[in-house]
């Protein structure tokens, strides 16, 4: 997995590549809490992204919570297919900002 970060008014955007499994969740979670120390509004597309474990679901719920306790908003975009229907399954798809 690799993730790029790019900052725009107000907004910081994470472009994550690759899967998102148990070796990466930390990387990810880190990832998406110090894009929060940055700004109060974080975008995350996964366009490049075909697999989310479980750690990985984690890592996308602790996004939504940061953002509420901010004040701010966590989106998720460019959500594939196989993504989506993980997201479905689990429910996060209710409980999170998909676009």
């Amino acid at each position: 997995m690799n993730i790029e970060e790019i900052k725009g008014d107000g907004i910081v955007q994470l472009g994550v590549h690759g899967k998102i499994d148990a070796m990466a969740a930390t990387e990810f979670q880190n990832a998406i809490l110090k894009a929060f120390q940055k700004s109060s509004n974080v975008v995350l597309d996964m366009k490049d992204v075909q697999y989310v474990s479980s750690a990985g679901l984690r890592g996308l719920m602790i996004g939504q919570k940061t953002a509420s306790s901010k004040g701010g908003r966590f989106t998720v975009i460019n959500v594939t297919d196989p993504v989506r229907d993980i997201l479905r399954v689990t429910g996060l798809d209710k409980a999170l900002a998909i676009q």
